[in-house]
Parts: C-alpha cells; sequence; structure tokens
C-alpha cells in the first residue's frame, strides 16, 4: 500500500499542460475532418503506460522513422523524417526513468521569422492503449508522438494538422527555405494565364540536374495528387547499366511505412537485370522497410509534385540547392497588405504600385535566394464554411492568399514608379501561387533592385516576411513612400509650428475614418488669417511624423476638418474634410500642401487600424505675407524701445504680433492695419541703430514714436 501511495503521489506531481489539455478540445477545431469520429474512443496515456521501457530516440535510425496514424498529416511526418539527423530537442532534457523526469517536453519551431519554444506533457492521446497518431517504427519510441502533439499545440489542435505542405513542416522544423515543383499539368493552386506578366506564366519544370551539388544533403519529398500522400526520397545513385549507359535511380520511403509500389526496380523487377549483379545486390540491400527504387522516368511520370529543402551546413548557413554555394549572409523584413491602402494586388491592378517596397542593395555579384512568406490565415472554428471565392477542394485556398514576388534593376534610388513598374521585371517568382512561401533565386550584379510583393487579387490582407540570403554582402530595407513635394514659393515666407502627440490604446488611437472610433484620436485646431495676407497658391503645409522606428510603421495619415463657429473647437462629424493625406502610408512622414479659405481648422493625425500606439509629431506651417513678415518684428523692437509712451492698446498688439509669429490667428488683422498705418515711416535708419544698441539710436527712435502719436491723434 505505501509503494502504490508513493507511486500515486509521483503521477500528481507530473505535468499537466494546461494550454493543451488531455481533452477534445485538443483534439478537435471544427470536426470537419474524419478524425470527428474518433471522439468519445480516445485516452489519453503516457509512454511508461504504454511500454516498460520508453525511450525518446533510438539508438538504431531505422528503428527512429517516423510512422503515419490515422491523422492526415502525412505531410509533416515526411519533414519529420529528416530531423533523425537533427538536433529537434532542447538539451539535457530528462527522460523516463530519470529522478529529473516530470512528465513535460521541449520542441522548437520557426515561426514568423523567430523560434518559438513549445513545451507539453507527454500524455499522448491512445485507441485500446495503442498510438492512434503518428508513432516511430518501433512501439518504445516517441519522439515523432510528442513532437507531433507540440506541432498540435501550436496549431491549435490536431485536426488542424490534416492536410498540410511539406514545405511548410521543413520551414518550421529547420528555420530554413523549401521549394516546390510540378510534375504534372498546372493544377488549380496557381493563378491561371489572366496575369499579363512579361514573363510567360507557366509551371516551373524540376530537372534532377539541378540538384546534383546537393544531391545526399538536400531533403527531397514527393507526392501524387491521386493518393493525397507523400513519399520521402531517401538517396539517389546513378547507376551504369550492362550496355555502358547509365540510370539515374531513386530510393523513395512511403511515410506509411509499407511499400505498395511496383514497377521494372522493385524486388526482383526486370530492370535489375540490366545491372550488374553485385550493384544489384548491394543496391537492393540499402532498403528498408516501406522504402522501394525507381529511375527517373518511372519518377518524373508518376508523382505530381517535388519539394526540396535547402541544406543547412553545421555552421547554420543555408546551401543553395542549385549551386551548392553557401549563402552567409541573409536579412529580413516583416510587412502587411491592408485593404485600400497598400494591398494592390497583380501587375493587373492599376492599384499595383500601391503594394509595399523594399530595397535590395547588392554589393558583390552573387547568388540571392528571396523568399515572400504569408501568415496563415486560420478558417472559422466556430461555424466552418468554405471560403467564398475559392477552391474548396483545395485546403491551400482556405489558408493563404496567392501571392507573387517581382524584381526591378533601378539604376538610381531616385526614380520613376509608374515608368518603371511598366518596364518587365528583372526577375520574378513564376506566378502568383496559393503557397504559405514563395521562393525566387538569381545570379544578381551588383546594385540597387526593387522588391515588389503582392497577392493576386486586389484588397487581399494579410501580413508577410521577406528574407533575403545571399552569398555575397547585401542590404534589405522598406522603403519609404515619400510625401507630396511641398511648394517654395518665392513671394513669402513660411512659418511652422510643432505640437508634440501621442495614440493611445484604448483612449486616443481611434484609427481611420472607417472606424467609428475615429473621433477619439487627437485633434490639433488652428485659425487661417484673411486671404489678403498671402498670395494664390498653397497656404498651409502640414506633416506628421511617428515616431517608431523603420521595421515597425504603422500606416498613418491624418485629414483636416473645417471647424464651424468662430468660439467652436467642435465640427460636424457627418461632414467630409476638407483636405486629407491618405491613403495611410508604412512611412515615419507623410506631407500635405494645400490652400486654404480663412476660418478656423482641425487637424485629426490617425493610424490605419485603431488602437495602434505611438507617439508623434505634427507641424504646421503657414505662409506669411514678406512685407509682413519684414515688418513685424522691427515694429515690436521700436515700440519696445520706447515702452513708456505705449499705450494699452498698443501693448495688446505687440502681443499679438508676437504670438502670430507661431501660428496663424485671427489677431494678425489687426496688427495688418497697425503696419499699414506706420509703412510711410522711413524706419531704416532707426532699425541699424537699434541693432548697435547706440543712444542716439534709442532718442531718434523716441521721437519717431513721439511723432507717431501726434499724427495718430
Amino acid at each position: 500500500m505505501k509503494e502504490q501511495g508513493g507511486a500515486e503521489l509521483r503521477d500528481q506531481a507530473l505535468f499537466e499542460d494546461p494550454d493543451f489539455p488531455s481533452e477534445d478540445t485538443s483534439l478537435f477545431c471544427d470536426r470537419s475532418t474524419p478524425i470527428a469520429g474518433l471522439q468519445g474512443n480516445i485516452a489519453w496515456l503516457r509512454p511508461q503506460e504504454m511500454c516498460q521501457s520508453p525511450a525518446l530516440l533510438p539508438d538504431n535510425i531505422s528503428l527512429g522513422h517516423p510512422k503515419q496514424g490515422l491523422l492526415g498529416d502525412c505531410w509533416f511526418i515526411c519533414a519529420c523524417s529528416f530531423l533523425l539527423y537533427l538536433d529537434v530537442l532542447s538539451p539535457d532534457q530528462p527522460q523516463w526513468g530519470d529522478s529529473r523526469y516530470r512528465g513535460s517536453f521541449q520542441f522548437r519551431f520557426w515561426q514568423k521569422g523567430h523560434w518559438t519554444e513549445v513545451t507539453i506533457d507527454d500524455r499522448l492521446p491512445c485507441i485500446n492503449s495503442s498510438l492512434c497518431f503518428s508513432r516511430c517504427h518501433s512501439p518504445t519510441i516517441f519522439w515523432v508522438a510528442l513532437l507531433e502533439k507540440a506541432y498540435a499545440k501550436l496549431h491549435g489542435s490536431y485536426e488542424r494538422l490534416w492536410a498540410g505542405q511539406v514545405s511548410e513542416a521543413l520551414v518550421d522544423l529547420t528555420g530554413g527555405l523549401a521549394e516546390c515543383w510540378s510534375l504534372g499539368d498546372c493544377g488549380p493552386e496557381v493563378e491561371q494565364r489572366p496575369e499579363q506578366d512579361f514573363h510567360q506564366v507557366r509551371r516551373r519544370r524540376l530537372d534532377l540536374n539541378h540538384l546534383s551539388s546537393v544531391k545526399d544533403q538536400c531533403a527531397v519529398s514527393c507526392s501524387t495528387h491521386s493518393s493525397l500522400g507523400g513519399q520521402e526520397k531517401k538517396g539517389w545513385s546513378d547507376v551504369k547499366m550492362l550496355s555502358g549507359n547509365k540510370v539515374l535511380l531513386l530510393r523513395v520511403r512511403n511515410p506509411w511505412g509499407r511499400c505498395c509500389w511496383g514497377g521494372a526496380w522493385v524486388e526482383s523487377g526486370e530492370g535489375w537485370f540490366s545491372v550488374d549483379p553485385a550493384s544489384a545486390l548491394e543496391l537492393q540491400s540499402r532498403v528498408a522497410e516501406g522504402e522501394f527504387w525507381l529511375d527517373e522516368s518511372e519518377f518524373l511520370s508518376q508523382f505530381d509534385d517535388v519539394t526540396v529543402g535547402y541544406p543547412i551546413s553545421d555552421e547554420g548557413c543555408l546551401k543553395s540547392i542549385y549551386t551548392g554555394s553557401l549563402l552567409t549572409h541573409n536579412h529580413q523584413l516583416t510587412g502587411q497588405w491592408i485593404k485600400g491602402h497598400s494591398a494592390g494586388g497583380s501587375r493587373n491592378s492599376s492599384c499595383y504600385g500601391s503594394n509595399p517596397k523594399f530595397w535590395l542593395r547588392v554589393c558583390e555579384r552573387g547568388e540571392v535566394v528571396v523568399s515572400l512568406l504569408q501568415h496563415r490565415k486560420w478558417r472559422n472554428t466556430e461555424k466552418y464554411t468554405p471560403a467564398p471565392l475559392e477552391d474548396s477542394n483545395n485546403t491551400k485556398h482556405q489558408h493563404y492568399h496567392a501571392i507573387g514576388l517581382h524584381m526591378w534593376k533601378v539604376e538610381k534610388k531616385r526614380f520613376n514608379l509608374s515608368r518603371l513598374l511598366s518596364k518587365p521585371p528583372c526577375a520574378s517568382t513564376h506566378c502568383h501561387a496559393y503557397q504559405r512561401e514563395v521562393v525566387l533565386c538569381e545570379e544578381l550584379e551588383p546594385g540597387y533592385y526593387l522588391l515588389i510583393p503582392s497577392t493576386y487579387q486586389p484588397g487581399a490582407e494579410a501580413r508577410f516576411l521577406i528574407r533575403v540570403f545571399s552569398s555575397s554582402s547585401m542590404s534589405l530595407s522598406a522603403l519609404k513612400i515619400p510625401a507630396p513635394s511641398l511648394p517654395l514659393p518665392t513671394d513669402g515666407e513660411w512659418e511652422t509650428s510643432y505640437f508634440q502627440g501621442s495614440w493611445v490604446e484604448g483612449k486616443t488611437a481611434g484609427g481611420s475614418r472607417n472606424f467609428v472610433s475615429h473621433w477619439q484620436n487627437p485633434c490639433f485646431p488652428f485659425t487661417v488669417c484673411d486671404e489678403s495676407a498671402v498670395t494664390s497658391g498653397a497656404n498651409v503645409m502640414i506633416t506628421l511624423h511617428q515616431s517608431r522606428p523603420d521595421t515597425d510603421l504603422h500606416p498613418v495619415g491624418f485629414h483636416i476638418y473645417k471647424v464651424k463657429g468662430e468660439s467652436e473647437l467642435t465640427f460636424p462629424r457627418d461632414e467630409d474634410p476638407v483636405a486629407s493625406c491618405v491613403p495611410h502610408c508604412y512611412t515615419q512622414d507623410v506631407s500635405l500642401a494645400c490652400h486654404l479659405s480663412p476660418g478656423a481648422y482641425s487637424i485629426v493625425p490617425s493610424t490605419y487600424q485603431p488602437d495602434c500606439s505611438a507617439e508623434f509629431t505634427l507641424s504646421l506651417a503657414h505662409r506669411k505675407h514678406r512685407s509682413a513678415f519684414l515688418l513685424c518684428p522691427y515694429l515690436v523692437m521700436l515700440i519696445s524701445a520706447a515702452s513708456g509712451i505705449v499705450s494699452e492698446c498698443w501693448s495688446e498688439i505687440i502681443m499679438d504680433a508676437r504670438v502670430s509669429f507661431r501660428k496663424v490667428v485671427k489677431s494678425q488683422e489687426r496688427l495688418g492695419r497697425a503696419i499699414q498705418e506706420v509703412s510711410s515711416l522711413n524706419l531704416n535708419l532707426y532699425f541699424t541703430n537699434l541693432r548697435g544698441h547706440s543712444a542716439s539710436g534709442f532718442t531718434e527712435c523716441e521721437n519717431t514714436i513721439n511723432k507717431f502719436n501726434q499724427n495718430r491723434t
């Protein structure tokens, strides 16, 4: 009884994950897949409850190969097979039988540009005391089952692992890159011919010779649409035939762990009779359970898609799958497509130029690989209905937009955008594809390149990540959208005032006019004086500067509203602004120059989305008439020098004059009339003497003031 009580106490001390409990909520998201039929039949057991001596990894690698279970995640299992040769676990994790064991394990996954730690307990879904999902060949090895659970937790449930892409799993598990090729006809997952690119719109074809430099290092997965399964390439060999010719043989493994393939190169197949018997025997001895050989022609004719993962060196650098070169330099930046602002669609769309833009500077000639990775959009888990306008037969359409990437060589950083976009790009992805990630690989000369990522449909919203890997030094930066050029008239002077402000989440971060909360944004009132003080053209210039780093900018803009009533600081919310600086742009500064009639106004700066916190500076410049600008300072000096003679009325005018140099106010009307009264006086001598602070200057100044008062009386 004491031993039993001690065992129960140890069991109670084992970790139970509250964020991914052993319940149906961890199994299902919408019950739209066949595993929904398992509800009520699944028990959660720890490995020590299933076998006597559980282990995480085997001593013999072949015993650790993964096998698919009842969950449709063969895409994930294919990617897992390559991890037997990589470190997938955090170091020094206590296992069963260790005194430090507490029933928890940690895994790392690459997500949205960085590594994410995922901790799980080791309770696994079982039917009749056996694992019902993925497992290893040996029933005592559990690394695959635990890794699958951690990946399910990352996605929200096991059911969300049903149907996916090997390329996604390879990137999530390694942090590297993966490319996909089509071996068959053009399928529905890639956009059709309507995009009018200068490059021919076509599916890329795989040439296995491209991979010869890394054939023993890269991960290769192949699949057939008919079986909706995945196969893992285990190796390939150039075999010399008895005729003297060579044949390329590939060894492939079925993730289900069983061989179900026919052809000339199965055991006792006719293909082996054309090969030297010793070579045939040696090649057949390499085949493990679930593996088979086939030649290149069979491979290209029987499979529909191939995914190749970029090798990773011991130093952690990617290797090109085309040349084997080390891609030692890398940069990444985030971005976002926002409907109505930066989601311009493909090159078919007139709004294409509004898409986000990035500068790529290549310092030396070299191989450059650019990837565009969009963040997944999960379907509604409460009431599942296929997304409109998308193919419900293709799971990729439910989660991803069709995306593409185009690149232009730019001779100078200053260029005409519309003229540039009318020319063919120097490189692009083969077409917009319903993939999480698309990859562009080119040999580039030194210089500047403009990168434009886009969705095929205008208005499609998503966040994305741009990654660049290169064999030579380079840099990547987001292109700041230039503010409209501001006029600098020669018939007047500009005076600028600065205002500090902030958008605070839940308080003053109201977002754009698309949102009811827009009126919570800060507002800045100002007044435009009588038109007689200015000439034609722009009389107000406004610039909004957000205080955020280039890598984390909000889309910003502002509106100018007319204030009704001379003393009111409010304005009708149902009226349109008299001027606007939109669309909201991902740049630190946005500017607007405009002509406003006399009256009271208010500036309302905002981010596009509500609750985006940031500090900002608003600058307001108004144009002053040249004569007013020149005379006002001298008038203040002159009258101040004889302050004992100045009347109360003139003191008020002086104060108004000083204020007028900081903002446009109505009191400038009175100041203007005063200037006109004294404009006939010859003040040049007095100003010169005042600057020199001479006694005679002040005497003459006093005489002038007395004469002015006599004339005024």
